[in-house]
């Protein structure tokens, strides 16, 4: 068994049941042991234009391995609704794994740790909620070192943990 931590977002149509939904198909690759609260960020990169994106992490225990784990997380993505478009556009859903016990995994379509976790607020506010002692695996950081690193500014608290029960 594999402990995951997965960043989920949504700036397209109902973002929080699109959370939800995604959260509840999740049980089938997994137990999911926590969720995080639910913020709403401004989008980074990508076209002008796009919506505010509601974000959360969740820590999932697995016995997928990186690559099929991946590979289940984009067909709840496409499940949920997700069409291919320009990199860092709108999205109904938004799965990405961020963390994989201590792993580093450097594959054609697969980096895991996330490439970009430690630049990102709107990952780092709710994964530190989740794993502040976690270190990353590469420069050994926990996740509460990288988060008093970057700037907070544009993320807001929507809801507390159960936001995830429709």
């Amino acid at each position: 068994m594999a402990v995951a931590y997965l960043g989920l977002g949504s700036n397209l149509g109902d973002r929080l049941a699109n959370l939800q939904r995604a959260l509840a198909l999740l049980p089938r690759l997994g137990r999911v042991e926590a969720v995080s609260s639910l913020y709403e960020t401004a989008p980074v990169g990508g076209p002008p234009g796009q919506a505010p994106y509601y974000n959360a992490v969740c820590r999932l225990v697995t016995e997928l391995p990186p690559r099929e784990l991946l590979r289940a997380l984009k067909e709840i993505e496409r499940e949920l609704g997700r069409r291919p478009g320009p990199r860092w556009g709108p999205r109904p859903v938004d799965l990405d794994i961020l963390l994989y016990d201590d792993r580093v995994v450097r594959e054609a379509g697969l980096e895991v740790p996330h490439p970009r976790l430690g630049e990102r607020a709107f990952v780092l506010v709710p994964l530190a909620e989740l794993a502040p002692g976690v270190r990353h695996p590469v420069t050994g950081e926990t996740v509460e070192g990288m988060l008093e690193g970057v700037v907070r500014e544009g993320v807001a608290l929507v809801a507390g943990p159960g936001w995830e029960r429709p």
